[in-house]
């Protein structure tokens, strides 16, 4: 197991006592974890009494009784311990799990001593602890493996996911074994065919309790690593379970193919749907608690050949909506958007492929804009988030509710502010400017690849040039690309041909970075915390064109998407490559990721454009 810095990072030395397990006293004695805290002036006497009490009587340790009594908290603790200890504390979210060090120790053992094997270097093995004091499992280690032992300190918690990584032993995977055993139980042996394979679903249907821990288990592991998508996936032999983190999916789990339609059920009764029918698509809903804090889901099965596939949206209420500032534009582009989202009217668009943040752009701009002097209505499909002060409409087309419909009706709503979740057809684009020739400002979002190449795309659905050009106030193109993990970043000097073709892209970035730091980019080199992707979290590249008197005039002339672009070029946009590049340069993002999403530089120096 390696730091993300490299195997021969740094770390504090580790004194003879230190690794010994635990300091010497001058009488020879070995000190305590209660004398040591009491020493460093982290805990009182009365409060280390009333641990140990409380550890009699639960058999747990020291350390632990002290945290779940709430005395002291376990950052406190185990700072206080390297201090007087002299042990080094390590992130084990930093290292990268080797399986051949990590398995030098049983998993029991492991488990039972709250230890984990990070790093070996000839005879000496680094031990992470959560108690650095046990001395009994210093010495177990050290009988078992023949190896030196050098403690480290680091918090149970990080030790137990180190271990339920290594040994695959998360909560989930507990769980798909509980569910597994008990199906056995009541249907006997797996059944191969599909009659048989329906039975043996009803029967773990029955035992509906493990089959309801497993499908909360799927959904809490994913709230808790940051997931935006669940995929329940049956295939021919199991049913795979694959999360999207940071717009890229990747499998966490698989389990028996047995068990799959008993774990839809579940999270189809929960939704409110129909368990009966599995011959037809289903949508539902539902709000949950979970990994504390709110989420709502949105969940949707698809009927496929090996049984009903489960998508799960998880959409987060606590900290979802941000301040414009917080989305990933650049200052320039932000200043340029609160300039039009001061107006009175117009419509301002925000456009660019499914999954690029749109909706996270319109949200922040209306609670920029919400207050009590303000009448904010929304029209959506659905309805993501909820924003205080706002009336939220979902639209329903089924009974006729349908996004023209709706905007027709808040019309004679007073409103001051419209939001439309997308433009679809001309009659929605229509009404929609009849909104902004009437004195009210409008947000939507449109499917476009660039800026300019939305008021084009208008004007092809059969929306007049002159309604464009008299109602559009701006129009932001974005992407979301991930961003650079903080945990294991790394420096590292780009060759030429690289950073000419990016100087040649952002010369004045480039320029103040070289000047700076020279020619130096960054990534990541991969770690427990990025799930060893080098990425961790999103942020958005953009273009904010604002509809001047120029682009009127060729809108008006039905001129193409590029000649509009050179304008908005003239007056100050930043094209959506160009605000990569700069990102790249100050070392949010990198090229690899700006490649996903734009035309990135080939080394030859040449600029080009998003696609």
């Amino acid at each position: 197991m390696s730091t993300a810095g490299g195997a021969g990072a740094e770390r504090a030395p580790v004194t003879a006592a230190a690794a010994s397990g635990a300091p010497i006293t001058s009488s020879g004695r070995r000190r305590r974890l209660g004398e040591i805290l009491t020493d460093a002036g982290v805990l009182t006497q009365q409060d280390l009494e009333k641990a140990l009490t409380a550890q009699k009587e639960s058999g747990e340790r020291l350390g632990s009784a002290l945290v779940s009594l709430g005395l002291i908290d376990e950052d406190v603790m185990l700072t206080a311990l390297e201090t007087q200890l002299g042990i080094p504390r390590v992130e084990l979210a930093r290292y990268i799990i080797n399986p051949e060090v990590a398995h030098l120790l049983p998993e029991a053992f492991v488990r039972s001593h709250k230890v984990f094997p990070i790093e070996r270097a000839g005879s000496r093995l680094t031990l992470a602890m959560s108690d650095p004091l046990n001395v009994f499992a210093i010495d177990d280690v050290r009988i078992s493996t023949g190896l030196e032992v050098d403690p480290v300190i680091a918090s149970e918690a990080e030790i137990e996911a180190a271990i339920a990584e290594c040994y695959g032993q998360g909560p989930g995977m507990k769980l798909v074994r509980e569910v597994q055993a008990q199906v056995a139980g009541a249907g006997g042996k797996a059944r191969p065919t599909a009659d048989q394979a329906r039975r043996a679903a009803e029967d773990a249907q029955v035992m509906s309790a493990p089959a309801v821990r497993l499908a909360n288990a799927i959904i809490a592991e994913a709230v808790k690593a940051r997931a935006s998508d669940i995929h329940i996936e049956p295939q021919e032999s199991q049913v795979r379970v694959r999360y999207r983190v940071d717009g890229v999916l990747r499998q966490v789990m698989t389990f028996p193919r047995e068990l799959g339609p008993a774990v839809a059920s579940r999270i189809k009764v929960t939704a409110g749907m129909d368990i009966a029918e599995r011959r037809v698509p289903q949508d539902g809903r539902v709000e949950i608690r979970a990994e504390g804090e709110e989420v709502d889901l949105r969940v949707s099965t698809l009927p496929t050949l090996h049984g009903e596939k489960v998508e799960i949206r998880i959409l987060r209420s606590k900290g979802a909506i941000v301040r414009i500032e917080e989305l990933g534009f650049l200052e320039g582009d932000v200043a340029r958007l609160r300039q039009v989202l001061a107006r009175p009217n117009g419509i301002i668009l925000v456009t660019g492929p499914t999954g690029s943040g749109k909706t996270m752009t319109l949200y922040a701009a209306l609670q920029e804009l919400n207050s009590p002097e303000k009448n904010i209505v929304t029209v959506e499909d659905p309805v993501e988030f909820r924003l205080a002060g706002l009336n939220q409409v979902q639209t329903n087309p089924r009974a006729g509710l349908t996004f023209a419909a709706v905007l027709r009706a808040v019309l004679r709503q007073d409103p001051d502010i419209v939001m439309v979740g997308e433009i679809r057809d001309r009659e929605t684009a229509e009404v929609a400017i009849r909104f902004a020739m009437t004195g009210h400002l409008v947000l939507s979002t449109f499917h476009t690849i660039d800026a300019a190449g939305a008021l084009v795309r208008l004007t092809e659905m059969g929306v007049e040039p002159y309604l464009v050009a008299s109602s559009v106030s701006a129009v932001v193109a974005q992407r979301l690309v991930r961003k650079v993990c903080s945990y294991c970043i790394e420096e590292y000097e780009a060759d030429p041909a690289t950073w000419e073709a990016w100087r040649a892209l952002a010369p004045d970035m480039a320029a103040k970075a070289e000047a700076e730091k020279g020619r130096v980019l960054r990534r990541g080199r991969g770690c427990r915390q990025c799930a060893n992707t080098g990425c961790y979290g999103r942020t958005a590249i953009g273009e904010v064109m604002l509809v001047d008197d120029d682009i009127r005039g060729l809108i008006m002339r039905s001129a193409p998407a590029e000649d509009i672009e050179d304008a908005a070029v003239r007056a100050g946009m930043t094209h959506l490559v160009v605000d990569g590049a700069r990102k790249v340069l100050l070392g949010i993002t990198t090229q690899e990721e700006l490649a996903k999403v734009c035309a990135v530089p080939d080394g030859k120096g040449e600029a080009q454009v998003c696609p």
